[in-house]
């Protein structure tokens, strides 16, 4: 169905751009545009890309080719980290625009209005990236089971193999105050849990007197929502207050993704990281400690030029030691306008993989192994609405991908279930039971 001053989005990427998108398309609805699916056909295709991989461009020009398949007289905008990072480059895919860097998307309304219409190529608007000081809290729509509130943007690391600086600019974050007013609209959707986004979560408040652990404390108090899972945290910025409280809250869950990228401490360095794996190991045995079930998720990168046979070997009997959950593996890529690119020791694209491929099957032994030590012991489950073949799926606060028959009762519901065993394709069976 075609809709008048209808609008469409795509997104690419992390959390945190699904999240940016759904404060964009809120700015549409409030001026009165409906929101459709994006095969649906809008006037309106608003594209939100990534540049974490190569293929970025390749991805964009297909989506903006669907999207003028879909709707051939419909205005499209390209936003995001690749628009910011490579904005000419868009500019030249036939059928945009209009391009808007890191700070020009959340006036992209204003954008719009001035276009010129008999413009025959691509207008741009990407300022400086170290221009952009302001931020606004936004969460995710769409999802009824959960929300992913972004609370912080930007990084000021500057590791050696990233372009999130470039593309998003320094840290920057808004008051705790202002940010609990964001979480609060989120708690009033259908949503019963809130994720925790940002590009680095533990910088909040950075040049402030405020910090993360003040965020966290002040979120624990909101009614209306169940859940509290903190997506990613360095393991430099987890500090012992902020574990300690996450044990002991009732509403913030035992689950930490925390970045290692290497085991190895000379690469480490080399990265740019700030910290060695031996604090590294002393935030796992915290929470350990604290949380014996806790499900703890690490980043690591492979192939990072220099990384020898042996420096690969100190990240994969690290990681096997190690009381971790899973791994999410990334081969290391080359980025422009990186330290990284210019360092000798390249190691060849077969090794990336061969190493890659080592370290997922270590990552499903260990998350087989944390799996088991979780059967016949009581959790609890928050159900999604998605039904496949008869089936329905949902997370533990622990992290546990539960599986069993669908239950439309069940949707957006916690309910205690107790794990019996665990399936070929990662997900756990359970007893659901019933609440007298």
């Amino acid at each position: 169905m075609r809709y008048t001053h209808s609008v469409a989005f795509y997104t690419l990427g992390c959390k945190l751009n699904f999240s940016e998108t759904s404060g964009i398309a809120k700015q549409f609805e409030e001026r009165g545009y409906a929101r459709v699916d994006f095969k649906e056909g809008a006037d309106i295709f608003i594209i939100n890309t990534c540049s974490v991989t190569e293929n970025a461009d390749k991805k964009c020009r297909q989506i903006v080719n669907q999207a003028r398949n879909i709707s051939p007289d419909a205005f499209i905008a390209v936003i995001g980290c690749y628009a910011q990072l490579k904005p000419q480059e868009i500019a030249n895919i036939k059928g945009v625009n209009i391009v808007l860097g890191a700070g020009e998307k959340f006036n992209i309304l204003e954008h719009i209005d001035a276009w010129d219409k008999e413009q025959m190529n691509a207008m741009i608007f990407a300022s400086e990236i170290k221009e952009v000081k302001n931020f606004i809290p936004s969460f995710s729509s769409g999802d009824r089971t959960r929300t992913f509130l972004k609370v912080q943007d930007g990084c000021d690391y500057f590791c050696s193999f990233c372009t999130i600086p470039l593309a998003r600019g320094r840290s920057r974050s808004n008051t705790v105050a202002e940010t609990i007013k964001f979480a609060k609209e989120a708690a009033k959707t259908d949503a019963r849990e809130i994720v925790l986004t940002g590009v680095n979560i533990g910088d909040f408040g950075k040049g402030t007197d405020e910090s993360f652990f003040d965020l966290v404390q002040e979120l624990d108090k909101i009614e209306g929502v169940d859940r509290f899972r903190i997506s990613s945290i360095e393991p430099n910025l987890l500090s012992n207050e902020i574990i300690d409280f996450v044990s002991n809250s009732k509403k913030f869950v035992p689950h930490f993704h925390i970045p290692l990228q290497s085991g190895s401490n000379e690469i480490l360095e080399g990265m740019r990281r700030r910290y060695l794996r031996e604090l590294y190991e002393d935030r796992v045995k915290r929470i350990k400690s604290r949380m014996p079930h806790a499900c703890i998720g690490v980043d690591v990168i492979v192939g990072y030029p220099g990384e020898t046979e042996d420096h690969f070997m100190e990240t994969y009997n690290f990681l096997n030691d190690i009381d971790v959950s899973y791994f999410h593996v990334f081969s290391y890529s080359e980025r422009n306008n990186t330290v990284a690119i210019r360092k000798d020791g390249v190691v060849p694209i077969n090794i990336r993989k061969e190493r890659s491929k080592m370290l997922q099957i270590l990552s499903e032994k260990k998350k087989r192994y944390f799996y088991e030590q979780e059967l016949n012991r009581e959790n609890t489950v928050l159900f999604e609405a998605q039904e496949n073949q008869g089936e329905m799926f949902g997370f533990t606060e622990n992290y546990l991908k539960i599986k069993t028959v669908f239950n439309p009762n069940w949707v957006n519901k916690l309910k205690k279930v107790v794990p019996l065993s665990i399936n070929a394709d990662g997900t756990v069976n359970a007893e659901v039971l019933i609440e007298e």
